[in-house]
């Protein structure tokens, strides 16, 4: 592994506080999890990548099949709260901020390129949600030819089942599975 980064996904006040329009049920439990990989990184000075889905206001950007849910409740609006990082998260300037209004962190951003241009090879992938953003982010990120090491409990979806049998898919199509606790050995190999 020559330069890793990590990829912080979707992990906005929308899709993770209660009360939120699209509360993922199990964001809260990896919200830990995540900022000791987010340590990790910025101690050793590796690119952090904070992934965010972002609309306008007027929804004409939001997916065909989700037009009608965002008619009636509208979901991580351009300039909201609701579209912001959690506090717990919060980038630190020299962070990229990468804007998306796909499930893919790669469609239609500039994400591949930067990743090129900073020489990295390797992507850690966080938040959520498993079967969604987390997965189509993992598999383009592999299409790409990135060595994709998935951190099974800083990613989470509606329930454990639902995230187990998308973790269970994702290795299976070679991806690496870690802990939390795995990924400073890992940089450092």
């Amino acid at each position: 592994m020559r330069k890793p980064a990590l990829l912080i996904i979707d992990m906005q006040n929308d899709f993770v506080r209660e009360g939120a329009p699209l509360r993922v049920e199990d964001a809260g439990l990896i919200i830990g999890k995540i900022q000791s990989v987010l340590d990790l990184f910025r101690r050793n000075r590796l690119p952090v990548f904070h992934v965010l889905r972002v609309h306008r206001r007027n929804g004409s950007d939001v997916e065909v099949f989700r037009k009608d849910l965002f008619r009636e409740m509208p979901f991580a609006v351009e300039g909201t709260k609701g579209a912001g990082i959690i506090s717990e998260l919060e980038p630190l300037e020299g962070e990229y901020i990468i804007r998306k209004t796909r499930m893919s962190a790669f469609m239609h951003t500039d994400l591949d390129l930067v990743l090129r241009t900073l020489g990295v090879d390797s992507v850690f992938i966080t938040g959520i949600q498993t079967p969604n953003c987390i997965r189509t982010t993992v598999f383009d990120a592999c299409a790409l030819n990135y060595r994709v090491i998935l951190v099974e409990d800083a990613v989470a979806a509606k329930n454990q089942d639902i995230h187990r049998a998308n973790c269970s898919d994702i290795e299976a199509i070679g991806v690496s599975i870690a802990r939390s606790g795995d990924v400073e050995q890992m940089i450092r190999s």
